[in-house]
């Protein structure tokens, strides 16, 4: 009797959190946002800032990555979810909490947005370069990487490509600066297309992954 009240009064709150959620819809030229937010303690300012970056980094991602991602995105601000923030199908989720522990992430949503436009299909290579290239994406494209003090970390000895995120984002911009301009771009298609294997750094580069590390170990600088 006391688990079934327990349950019963956690619907209740999960009910109400939902019930009363305020949700916005914006269009502006191809793409579709709609924004729903649980959360009624949000400072509006916060979410007039993750909309405006949405529809400035959005359409970006999408003209060099992957014109055909999905022109209609729901974002939702949960008061639930205890990570960071995911997406996937056309659906963003950030969680609150997050937003008040650090409310100048706005391109938390960068990296988000990132992952729609990637669409890998399961199995379609290593999660360390999806990660690596989203986050990628956010350095190059953010709208405020500096107020969230987020920056691709400087490389020491503990690092490898595989860390994934920033650390993996640092090795890429580096290797497109000194191999190849496009390696991001190609290996975003064959990802997509889930033709990525480990020998396509060779292919693009001339040297294996492993190869470009000893060298990006030896002159890292960006």
């Amino acid at each position: 009797m006391k688990l079934t009240i327990t349950l019963l009064l956690a619907f209740s709150c999960l009910f109400s959190v939902k019930a009363n959620a305020q949700t916005t819809t914006i269009k502006k030229g191809k793409y579709t946002l709609t924004f729903i937010n649980q959360d009624p303690k949000l400072d509006p300012a916060i979410q007039d800032k993750l909309v405006n970056a949405f529809f400035k980094v959005y359409p970006k991602e999408a003209k060099r990555f992957n014109k055909n991602t999905v022109k209609n995105v729901t974002v939702t601000i949960d008061t639930a979810y205890t990570g960071v923030a995911y997406a996937h199908d056309g659906k963003i989720t950030i969680a609150s909490q997050w937003l008040h522990k650090r409310p100048n992430d706005i391109d938390v949503i960068t990296h988000e947005a990132m992952h729609l436009v990637q669409a890998y299909p399961p199995d379609s290579g290593p999660g360390w370069l999806t990660e690596g290239i989203a986050d990628y994406v956010r350095h190059v494209y953010g709208v405020d990487n500096a107020g969230a003090n987020w920056s691709l970390p400087d490389l020491t000895d503990k690092h490898h490509y595989t860390n994934s995120y920033r650390i993996t984002a640092r090795f890429l911009l580096w290797v497109e600066k000194n191999f190849n301009k496009k390696l991001v771009d190609k290996l975003d298609v064959h990802m997509r297309n889930q033709t990525y294997t480990p020998v396509l750094w060779k292919a693009l580069t001339g040297k294996t992954v492993d190869e470009l590390w000893e060298a990006y170990k030896a002159n890292p600088a960006i």
